[in-house]
């Protein structure tokens, strides 16, 4: 805006004492200060409001109003409450040095004045971002050259100081600020507060909360916008949880609660521009998806290893440019299953695999897409390709491991799934040749059906737990379960309960030792005399010999399915 405009508006009363020339300088900003030398915390085209308590003489006008000159503000505003009239040193240290002075009449708050220009600047410049983002979105329709959301959210902060930040349903940072000089190019956002913000986004689409959601976290608050794929402004169907655990997330600093609608509807442009890319993004998929479509039905119907193998061959330098050698390959798979079951959950699934096996380490889309996923009969199935191992084929600490998986996305996940809905993932161990890959698919399927019998609303089982004892658990029936569970424990518990006992951790403790009585009442702090006694209660109470192998065995496996 310009200095002129100030004195157009009557709300505000002002009144010019001096620099009548200099009326077109345009004001970027306002500022209050009572600081002798305020130069520091200006950075020009400022209009700055003073209560005048800086002065304590004459001779103080004149340094204070060079470094303000010296600083390139647009203009001073001096208020008449403290002096009642504006000094006339400080009207000729304005007129001497060319700075436009006003009079701020003591009926009008400084607070007044700076709503108004801050208003006033910020329509300017969302006006002037509005039209950058418009060319920006129509040279990213026409194609790649518009440079992708880090363009956008660049010019959200040169042109309206707003920090902001893409992210995926699970707290993977697409697009953002960057911190600059950080090791490895750090995000600003570290990834807790990245997986927390993508959970508030996902609690707030579930319960369908007025956008954008607002949500203060360690004492800065964030505004959420949500990027719909498909070229929507809005989910495609009255059921969020079709969309809600695929839709990204704008998050940008700032609190959207008191803005005007033009920067509000500027944002919602935004995320429309954002969401072409999206769905450019997603173009580039559909080859990697009809790859997996394709080897998974060959893997179903029982083709020839030779025929599968072809399939990989043309599969591997999509997924992994530059291969020498053919890889080898993991299977992952996934379901959604939300309560009703009215919910196809495989393309949810499918969205969500692509968003979690993305490679964190790899820069640029075109780099962190590793993976082929096709979704059939309500689960989504992701053929991973893994460099090949030199020097053998023990893949045993290579590759995708369950737990580490979901460690990252747990929360945000399962803010999305509210209650009514899980996520449940297997993951195969690695095989070297389209002969393993049936065997592969049934390993993650067996593993995932693991994972569906534990509790949670997120839950992942690897390979390596197929050939353990938990396999077997969650396969008993849960009247089997709690009886067998009752008739072991339940007397320590209640001997527990009443005489504030801890024989239930002492006999945890005692297996979890190997049924070594040093190493124990080492772990528990005891005297080993005190720890004989407690095995001897727990023996007396149950009718079992803890000496005896069957009887450890019994007391391993009640404990974990209690």
């Amino acid at each position: 805006m310009r200095l002129r405009a100030l004195l157009d508006t009557d709300a505000l009363g002002l009144k010019l004492l001096g620099g009548e020339d200099e009326l077109e300088r345009g004001v970027r900003g306002v500022m209050t200060t009572d600081l002798r030398d305020p130069s520091r915390y200006l950075s020009g085209g400022e209009l700055v409001l003073t209560g005048l308590a800086w002065r304590t003489g004459p001779a103080d006008s004149e340094p204070f109003v060079r470094r303000l000159v010296q600083a390139g503000v647009a203009a001073l505003a001096a208020g008449e409450a403290e002096l009642g009239d504006v000094p006339e040193d400080l009207v000729v240290a304005c007129a001497r040095h060319r700075l436009p002075l006003f009079a701020v009449h003591e009926s009008v708050a400084f607070a007044t004045v700076t709503e108004h220009v801050v208003r006033q600047v910020s329509g300017e410049r969302a006006g002037d971002l509005a039209a950058v983002v418009d060319r920006h979105r129509r040279m990213m329709t026409a194609g790649p050259a518009g440079g992708g959301p880090d363009v956008v959210l660049d010019l959200l902060g040169s042109d309206l100081d707003l920090r902001a930040w893409l992210l995926s349903p699970a707290g993977r940072l697409i697009a953002g600020s960057k911190t600059a000089g950080a090791p490895g190019g750090e995000p600003v956002l570290p990834a807790e507060l990245r997986a927390r913000l993508a959970a508030e986004q996902l609690a707030a689409a579930r319960t369908g909360r007025r956008r954008p959601h607002r949500v203060t976290l360690d004492r800065t608050t964030y505004s959420l916008f949500p990027v719909h794929g498909g070229g929507r402004s809005a989910p495609a169907s009255d059921d969020v949880r079709e969309t809600v655990l695929s839709d990204w997330v704008l998050a940008v600093e700032a609190d959207a609660g008191d803005w005007a609608e033009e920067r509000l509807d500027l944002l919602h442009g935004v995320t429309q521009l954002i969401a072409v890319e999206r769905d450019r993004r997603d173009a580039a998929r559909t080859v990697r998806r009809r790859l997996a479509q394709e080897v998974l039905e060959l893997v179903q119907t029982g083709a020839a290893p030779a025929e599968i193998a072809a399939r990989l061959r043309v599969a591997a330098p999509v997924l992994l440019p530059g291969l020498g050698s053919a890889p080898h390959w993991q299977v992952v798979v996934a379901r959604v299953d939300w309560d009703g079951g009215d919910v196809d959950g495989g393309p949810v699934a499918r969205a969500l695999l692509e968003e979690i096996l993305v490679d964190p380490a790899a820069t640029g889309p075109e780099h962190s897409d590793r993976v082929a996923v096709a979704h059939a009969a309500g689960e989504a199935i992701a053929l991973v390709p893994l460099p090949a191992v030199t020097g053998g084929h023990d893949d045993s600490g290579a590759g995708i491991h369950a737990d580490a998986l979901l460690a990252s996305v747990r929360e945000p996940l399962t803010a999305g799934l509210d209650g009514d809905g899980r996520l449940t993932l297997g993951v195969s161990a690695a095989v070297h040749s389209a002969e393993g890959l049936r065997g592969a698919l049934e390993e993650a399927r067996h593993a995932r059906r693991v994972a569906a019998a534990r509790q949670g609303r997120v839950c992942a089982a690897g390979h390596q737990e197929l050939a353990s004892h938990v396999l077997l658990l969650p396969f008993v029936p849960d009247d089997v379960r709690r009886a067998f569970t009752a008739r072991l424990l339940d007397p320590l518990r209640d001997y527990d309960r009443r005489h504030r006992a801890e024989l239930i951790p002492t006999l945890e403790a005692f297996l979890d030792c190997d049924g070594s009585w040093t190493r124990c009442a080492s772990r528990l702090h005891l005297h080993v005399n005190t720890l004989r006694y407690r095995v001897g209660r727990i023996e007396q109470l149950t009718g079992r010999d803890l000496s005896r192998l069957e009887d450890k065995l019994d007391f391993f496996l009640a404990l974990r399915m209690s």
